[in-house]
């Protein structure tokens, strides 16, 4: 091969390789980022509604009462799609035991419904709940997309040694709980099925 064909060779490679990285760098750019999905795509699991759930709670973000005994706890967490989109004005209603493990029936103590902001974020301000036999600690929830399914589940504490003897139980569904200095702090996120 002459000197000449093979710079001729080499400068028509160097030109291709160019081409392919701008077509590339083109096609790159057009793509949007992967969302931010920690937990995964997978619904969160579905678990029973047990026999202490009250239709018709009231809104609030905060289910905490003067002379309240117990220790605060505020959760905070993301409402998503299992695409990982988030859901704005999505339903949150929980209810829980009180820090002897007792529920109100009779009113409406530690129960309360609030909605996500446009960013599908939630914050609920509460107590640890206690135990009460047979049961592990946890929170009872609904969760619903405008229009979606609703989403029956419970929310479980890292650490706790009926975790283990509950019958329904589910690792998937334990808070990430760390304790502050007035009170302990947890996140969890939600995906719905669409």
């Amino acid at each position: 091969m002459e000197r000449r064909d093979f710079f001729r060779l080499l400068t028509g490679m160097t030109t291709a390789l160019g081409m392919a990285r701008t077509s590339a760098l083109v096609h790159a750019q057009a793509l949007q980022p992967t969302p931010s999905c920690p937990d995964g795509s997978e619904p969160t699991p579905r678990q029973t509604e047990g026999p202490y759930f009250k239709p018709a709670s009231p809104e609030r973000a905060s289910l905490l009462e003067p002379g309240m005994a117990g220790v605060k706890i505020v959760v905070t967490g993301v409402v998503r799609l299992a695409s990982c989109q988030p859901v704005p004005r999505a339903l949150i209603d929980v209810w829980h035991a009180d820090d002897r493990g007792d529920y109100d029936n009779a009113g409406y103590r530690l129960r309360g419904h609030q909605f996500t902001d446009d960013q599908g974020r939630y914050r609920l301000e509460t107590i640890v709940p206690g135990v009460y036999p047979g049961r592990t600690r946890h929170f009872h929830l609904k969760v619903q997309a405008p229009k979606g399914p609703v989403l029956t589940t419970q929310l479980y504490f890292p650490g706790e040694a009926a975790n283990a003897s509950d019958p329904i139980f589910n690792r998937a569904l334990v808070l990430r709980v760390r304790d502050g200095a007035e009170g302990k702090t947890a996140t969890f996120d939600f995906a719905l099925r669409a």
